[in-house]
């Protein structure tokens, strides 16, 4: 029994302290939710006197933008006065510019009037003298002026063509003597070799055997040769020889190059080939590059770009009428320089622009256009100074010679070029070219008969004289000289000799 009083002792004990922490949970909970509503009423407090000191601030900030946008209307209000009294005052000087245009248009028309009133007047006292001096002369005024210009023209005919002929005589005996003592001098203080080259290239053989070994089975070697190297190949009956042919002159060198070494080495077959090809390239651009310079150096014109210094190499393998274009430009070069320093011209410009004066040959085959021009635009591109571009551009009249030392490198090119034994020409292009010469004389009226003379450098002209009188004659000579110069090619220069002979015949009976 006393252990279940005390079992029910300890379960009262036990519920009593449960409803003690009841009561003292619930009493600490209505604290918490005091405290709760009392923060929550402060923070809305605090958040009322936030809103409000941001709408007072917000107010203080729409009132200084209204005052501001204020002071700018009044600033653009006063600015647009003021423009506006400008176009205002601006419309008034206008007005009164155009009221004084009307005034000075309507004077104007007076006076127009007058004018052409006095005009009329004029032109019936003109017609009035006119018929009265018709009336005394018996002819009209355009007959009268026909008949005195025919007398005129008959009178002045003769003297204009003997005067000319005498100017003529003693300006080209000064002018010859001169030039005879200038080039003469010129051409004893240089000696150049002769120097003659062709559009194909022959390579030796050792035997016929090697043309076979040349071609290849079913002609592969051949046809790599050709594909590598740009060129045409022929094997034909020529003994113990094969012919490379090629318009560019660096294209067919390097097949000389490559094909000697081929059949010096003996092993022919496409990869030896494309080496091969491959080293005599470098070998032609090495001496491209040598050769150039050595020009520059012997015609004493430094400070030349280095792709200038290429074309100039270029011109070593280049030749027109058999004369080589690499010795000929150093030549032009030395008698440019030797006549401008008789003449007291610029020495390095007449040296530079006879140096360069060829240079378009190096690539005319590529590019479309006269060797003058291609060679003057390259220059410009590279540096080259005006006098020169137009020494080069004019040495063939292309363009207008604007300096003396473009006359100089035109004369220095003829001379080398007309020296003999300088250049030479096969027989069928000197048969054409002699035809055309011809020919050309033949085009013109009054022409009789024309040959030409002395290689295709003169040409002598008889002409019929009822026909072509002095003057005519002088006229004629000029006129056939530009036509040549316009529509041939030749080296040197050519002579126009007119023959005008008049003969009178009678019978004595």
């Amino acid at each position: 029994m006393e252990i279940v009083y005390a079992l029910i002792g300890l379960a009262i004990g036990v519920a009593l302290g449960a409803g003690g922490l009841y009561v003292y949970e619930t009493t600490q909970g209505k604290n918490r939710k005091r405290l709760a509503e009392e923060e929550a009423d402060r923070l809305v407090q605090d958040a009322q006197n936030q809103a409000k000191q941001l709408v007072v601030e917000a107010k203080d900030e729409a009132h200084d933008i209204q005052r501001e946008a204020e002071e700018n209307a009044k600033k653009r209000r006063a600015e647009l006065d003021r423009e506006s009294d400008r176009l205002t005052k601006r419309r008034d000087d206008l007005d009164a510019r155009y009221e004084r245009l009307d005034l000075r248009e309507q004077n104007l028309n007076k006076r127009q009037s007058k004018l052409d009133k006095r005009q009329n007047e004029l032109t019936t006292m003109y017609d009035e003298q006119k018929a009265e001096l018709e009336r005394v002369a018996e002819m009209t005024r355009e007959e009268a002026r026909q008949e005195l210009l025919s007398i005129v023209e008959e009178e002045t005919r003769n003297d204009m063509a003997r005067r000319i002929r005498e100017i003529e005589e003693e300006t080209k005996i000064e002018a010859d003597r001169r030039a005879r003592d200038i080039i003469a001098l010129a051409i004893q203080r240089i000696a150049s070799e002769q120097v003659n080259e062709i559009a194909v290239s022959v390579v030796p053989l050792p035997t016929d055997e090697m043309k076979g070994r040349i071609i290849g089975r079913n002609g592969r070697n051949i046809r790599s040769f050709e594909q590598a190297t740009g060129v045409d190949v022929v094997v034909d009956d020529t003994p113990e020889a094969v012919t490379i042919s090629s318009f560019d002159p660096i294209r067919r060198e390097v097949a000389r190059r490559t094909m000697e070494k081929l059949v010096l080495d003996g092993r022919i077959h496409p990869a030896r080939i494309e080496k091969l090809v491959s080293d005599s390239r470098k070998e032609v651009e090495r001496i491209v590059r040598e050769e150039g310079e050595r020009a520059a150096y012997e015609a004493g014109v430094p400070g030349l770009h280095s792709e200038i210094i290429k074309l100039l190499g270029r011109l070593k393998f280049r030749t027109s009428y058999g004369q080589n274009q690499h010795g000929h430009a150093i030549e032009t070069a030395h008698i440019a320089g030797m006549i401008a320093a008789e003449l007291g011209a610029d020495v390095s410009i007449a040296k530079a622009g006879g140096l360069l004066h060829d240079i378009g040959k190096a690539v005319d085959h590529e590019i479309e256009g006269t060797h003058a021009q291609i060679g003057a635009d390259f220059a410009k591109r590279f540096g080259v100074g005006p006098r020169i571009v137009n020494a080069i551009a004019s040495h063939h009249h292309e363009v207008e010679q604007e300096y003396v030392e473009s006359i100089i490198v035109e004369a220095a090119d003829a001379i080398s070029g007309a020296r003999p034994g300088a250049r030479r020409e096969s027989l069928d292009t000197y048969i054409r070219r002699v035809k055309a010469l011809e020919d050309i004389a033949k085009e013109f009226e009054g022409v009789d008969q024309s040959f030409a003379l002395q290689a295709g450098r003169e040409v002598r002209i008889m002409v019929k004289p009822d026909e072509i009188d002095d003057l005519a004659a002088m006229r004629l000579a000029r006129d056939i000289s530009r036509r040549i110069e316009e529509t041939m090619q030749y080296p040197g220069q050519i002579k126009v000799t007119i023959i005008r002979e008049t003969r009178a015949v009678d019978y004595a009976k």
